[in-house]
């Protein structure tokens, strides 16, 4: 049986369906994911093999590619929620866009090395259930 996983951007214009499964999830540190995702790290699911397939709004996204690098994202005109992306045959696809709840569990960190110097001591944090009060 194939994996159907779906998923869409903040405003609900674009949506999307995955056929197949994903073979990686990784937590990119790199500067670029960064400014991508305007977090600590991007968090990514890869498939070599698997389908996308946009089921509305295919005409609002947009992708950007860094020139003179593999780094490429895609993303909702209207929201510009991370949408879906293909990189020379290999689909990304941002873990925070699924409707579908992802089992993969993180494959490993990477580029740590250029991490965000903020990033340190984050397991101290306190964590709330909601907004803080």
């Amino acid at each position: 049986m194939t994996q159907i996983t779906t998923g869409r951007c903040l405003c609900g214009d674009v949506s999307f369906q995955i056929s197949g499964a994903f073979e990686l999830f990784f937590l990119c540190h790199c500067s670029r994911c960064r400014k991508g995702s305007g977090s600590a790290h991007a968090a990514n699911l890869f498939a070599t093999t698997a389908e996308l397939n946009w089921l509305s709004g295919q005409d609002q996204v947009q992708t950007f590619r860094l020139p003179e690098t593999r780094h490429q994202r895609s993303f909702c005109t209207t929201c510009g929620s991370p949408l879906p992306t293909s990189v020379k045959g290999l689909l990304v696809v941002p873990a925070g866009s699924l409707d579908t709840p992802v089992t993969l569990r993180p494959t490993a960190h990477i580029c740590l090395s250029s991490r965000a110097d903020w990033e340190d001591g984050l397991e101290h944090a306190p964590r709330l259930e909601g907004m803080p009060g």
